[in-house]
């Protein structure tokens, strides 16, 4: 393989490795229009929700992993100005 090959095998490569690696929806709310996470956070758990990690993504959305009140493995992405469910796995 020529090394101009090489290079463009490796660039693409890369290229579809980085479009993976954003996985789960994108938020567009501007951050001051957020819910507190705090708030977020208790107002789940009001919902029976017990969550074992909290986290904002990298397509600026909230993100749980834990159990639902059936006590359901669960990974939720949510708005976080909304509060809306946009993805649930």
């Amino acid at each position: 393989m020529t090394p101009i090959r090489c290079l463009t095998v490796l660039t693409l490569l890369a290229a579809f490795a980085s479009t993976a690696a954003v996985a789960g929806p994108a938020c567009k709310a501007p951050k001051d229009s957020w819910m507190k996470e705090a708030d977020f956070k208790a107002r789940l758990e009001g919902e029976g929700y017990k969550i074992k990690t909290f986290k904002v993504t990298k397509g600026q959305c909230y993100e749980i992993y834990g159990q639902d009140k059936a006590g359901k493995k669960v990974e939720i992405y949510f708005d976080p100005a909304t509060a809306a469910v946009l993805e649930s796995k």
